[in-house]
């Protein structure tokens, strides 16, 4: 990662200020008629053992109330791939400070009569990456996707999943891990081409979004920028389209998604980093 940036968005001082994370040390609330957010500070949290440890009992808990692919009455509208992920993926249950509570499938945790009733709240993350021209890599999610299906939206928005390897505390490697991995799902990259050492976590941020009258996100959403030239390669079952856009590109797509042009729509928590930090 380079120590000077002289990005046309405000990349350069989100990583001259990475150390302190001085813009979420002051709680921000942003609240609309569909969604809303509160921001959190990273912390170093304790160790994965006492982590794990501690979320046993409540894992037991979640479990029992968590319902699985034979007590489900499935989607029958719902695409294969998306299906199979949904009851697959086991997302990581969390509370607002990121102590892990538990897990549950993709699924529960994507439903929204579960998100307000056992307050369902999963560890995430969003990933900015940007050329070497400072660019930023934007995809439109596939029409497949059960929730926002075909907004735009930043580089990949995904979680860790409840296993090991992306469990891992210490200097958020589980979610570094994690994002590598879907980088390489979603689109193409190689995980040589985005090491994880080089992904820079901004802070996070919590919020709620109903994506239509059953679906949405309660998400502690990690931000990651990462700034490398990679070779994309979409994969059509994660992703309708991909392009970078400038600063000036991206401020046109802003105008157009408020004005309702083109059909185009912005990911609730996408807008939310752009209006709060890209362009500040």
């Amino acid at each position: 990662m380079p120590s000077t940036l002289t990005s046309p968005f405000c990349l350069q001082s989100f990583l001259l200020k990475r150390n302190q994370i001085s813009f979420f040390i002051q709680p921000f609330s942003y609240k609309s008629s569909t969604f809303s957010v509160s921001s959190l500070t990273l912390r170093q949290p304790p160790p994965l053992s006492s982590r794990l440890s501690a979320s046993a009992s409540s894992t037991t808990a979640a479990a029992s109330s968590s319902s699985v692919m034979g007590t489900v009455v499935e989607d029958s509208t719902m695409d294969a791939v998306q299906k199979r992920l949904m009851f697959e993926d086991e997302c990581i249950l969390v509370d607002a400070n990121d102590n892990v509570v538990g897990h549950d499938s993709k699924y529960n945790c994507h439903l929204m009569e579960k998100i307000e009733s056992e307050n369902l709240l999963h560890r995430a993350f969003s990933v900015f990456l940007f050329n070497s021209k400072y660019e930023l890599l934007l995809q439109q999610r596939s029409g497949t996707k059960v929730t926002f299906p075909l907004v735009w939206t930043n580089t990949c928005c995904s979680h860790p999943l409840y296993r090991e390897s992306e469990l891992i505390e210490e200097n958020y490697l589980g979610v570094r891990n994690a994002a590598q991995r879907k980088l390489l799902d979603e689109l193409g990259i190689p995980a040589e081409d985005v090491p994880v050492d080089e992904f820079t976590p901004l802070g996070r941020i919590l919020y709620k979004a109903p994506s239509d009258g059953k679906w949405g996100e309660h998400e502690l959403d990690y931000l990651l920028f990462i700034v490398k030239d990679v070779k994309v390669n979409p994969n059509p079952d994660e992703v309708a389209d991909a392009k970078y856009v400038n600063r000036e590109q991206l401020k046109d797509i802003l105008k157009k998604a408020d004005a309702g042009e083109e059909g185009l729509k912005l990911s609730p928590w996408f807008r939310l980093v752009v209006d709060n930090f890209l362009f500040k």
